[in-house]
């Protein structure tokens, strides 16, 4: 790994004389997300009213030096940057800021946000910041980041940056410089494929909707022994045909439809900046990822008895009752949704891995070093059907207990009003439970409030509302393990519930009655 120092009056050079001289900070407070930062940023020809300036982001930068100083943390932190068209100069405005703070940033360039993750250790740093807006539409820009690895920012700690940012307290400091380092992606690619060739050839789709991960997964999933067929791999920040998102319909039907177009084993989706992974089998079913974190889970199970997994609270109610995991005296535990928070509970529990119905997953050691990276994943995935030559994917899904689970549904909400519907829902609950209340036709059995509102009734059919933490939405999953009527009574429940708050409807609500099946699909 080489590092090359360069001159900051050079990095600024990258912008227009406009944007380096304008000096008024502008950013909207509801940027400041429970786990990461997201904006508006804007593009040629967009009409939508832009969030943040790069001023602004230079704000964010100096900020979170001064928390970083208050905080006694070593001054060095990994930057790097995904392949939207403003990110290079979004990432140049933020390691201005970082500078001007007196942090060292070492500069990793055009990265994944798992390879950022991956420098923290090569480069024992403990602090990254990854400019991206992973799956969002162009037009979004963001920052990942934290300051003691493997974790990035929780809620706490984005209000406290918050307060930095809006408050001015920023204080300037010296000693601040800059780095490039190179090579990181090649010991980032070693690092996941060392001593890992599969003795199964598989063929495999991947699926990039012209994201970041185009421009790495094909080539390391060719390194572990994987013939591989590349779909929309070819980094466009446009995004012309969908977002990379693994978890919406658009990219789904793309690997559904490749993988039967090509005859391929199995298709994997990645995310905009690949620390998500979404799966399909060689039937063109997609298997959600809380299936596919169970089917890891078991093979986990067998490898490590006595496991502890942390799944999140849109996930499967199959991790609590799945007969495989008792048996290897595996334990789950439900926690809240987002990669921060699952990467902290990983830590405080010692859990092996972490799961998200999102297509987070987390490999703790010694599988991994706790942080989110779809292409580990993939190499999971394809290490577990290496294991069983005589399966498909499609056959070791089928042999879990069946469940009706619907997709993630959204539902548009302000970011100013979204928190308290759902505080006023919770306590709606809470009194339903207290007083013998029956949901969905059924007494309540648990309720689960630790991320939104999770009720369980006693077939063991779940509904979940609760507040996206990165986009202005509430979110509802729903599943029953008992049959597809019985889950659509739970989401006509949600549905009511939602009425009865005016907190919106399920967009087209038929639809979704009439969507989802079991195994997942």
């Amino acid at each position: 790994m080489q590092s090359t120092a360069i001159n900051m009056k050079q990095l600024l050079s990258c912008f227009t004389d406009e944007s380096v001289t304008d000096d008024s900070v502008f950013l909207s407070p509801q940027g400041f997300r429970e786990y990461d930062a997201r904006w508006w940023y804007g593009f040629s020809g967009s009409d939508r009213a832009q969030e943040i300036n790069l001023a602004g982001i230079t704000a964010v930068g100096a900020a979170l030096a001064h928390l970083m100083r208050q905080r006694g943390v070593d001054p060095a932190i990994i930057v790097g940057h995904d392949l939207r068209s403003y990110s290079f100069e979004v990432k140049t405005a933020l390691v201005k800021g970082l500078v001007s703070g007196g942090a060292h940033v070492c500069d990793i360039g055009l990265a994944l946000s798992p390879m950022a993750y991956y420098a923290q250790f090569a480069l024992n740093i403990q602090s990254v910041a990854m400019v991206t807006a992973s799956h969002n539409e162009n037009g979004w820009t963001g920052v990942k980041m934290g300051c003691e690895r493997p974790y990035t920012f929780g809620a706490e700690d984005m209000a406290e940056l918050k307060a930095i940012v809006l408050g001015q307290q920023a204080v300037s400091a010296t000693g601040g410089h800059y780095s490039f380092i190179t090579n990181v992606e090649k010991l980032y690619a070693s690092a996941l494929t060392k001593g890992r060739f599969l003795k199964r050839r598989l063929k495999i789709v991947v699926v990039c909707g012209n994201g970041t991960a185009g421009l790495f997964a094909p080539q390391i999933l060719r390194r572990i022994g994987c013939e591989v067929i590349e779909v929309d791999c070819t980094p466009n920040w446009n995004f012309p045909k969908y977002n990379p998102d693994p978890e919406a319909a658009p990219m789904q039907n793309a690997m559904a439809e490749a993988v039967q177009v090509f005859g391929a084993d199995l298709a994997f989706g990645f995310d905009g900046d690949g620390d998500r992974c979404g799966v399909a089998d060689h039937e063109g079913n997609i298997i959600y990822a809380d299936r596919i974190g169970l089917l890891l889970a078991r093979e986990f199970s067998h490898q490590h008895r006595d496991a502890h997994f942390i799944a999140d609270v849109k996930s499967s109610g199959l991790f609590h009752t799945d007969p495989v995991l008792q048996a290897n005296n595996a334990t789950v535990d439900y926690w809240k949704t987002g990669h921060s928070y699952i990467k902290r509970r990983m830590g405080e529990t010692r859990a092996l891995a972490g799961f998200e119905k999102s297509g987070h997953v987390f490999l703790n050691q010694p599988l991994g070093l706790g942080y989110d990276d779809g292409l580990a994943t993939a190499i999971a995935v394809c290490e577990m059907l290496a294991a069983h030559p005589d399966q498909t994917l499609a056959s070791l899904n089928r042999q879990l207990p069946q469940s009706f689970a619907t997709p993630t549904l959204n539902i548009p909400c302000c970011d100013h009003e979204k928190y308290g519907i759902i505080g006023r829902i919770q306590s709606y609950f809470s009194e339903l439970a207290s007083t013998g209340g029956v949901f969905a036709g059924q007494s309540i059995r648990e309720l689960l409030t630790i991320n939104g509102v999770r009720v369980t009734v006693d077939d063991g059919t779940w509904g979940l509302i609760r507040a996206s933490s990165n986009k202005p939405d509430l979110v509802v999953v729903a599943e029953s393990p008992v049959s597809l009527e019985r889950r659509n009574a739970m989401l006509q429940a949600v549905n009511d519930v939602l009425a009865r708050f005016e907190a919106g409807q399920l967009p087209d609500f038929e639809g979704a009655l009439s969507g989802g099946g079991s195994y997942g699909i």
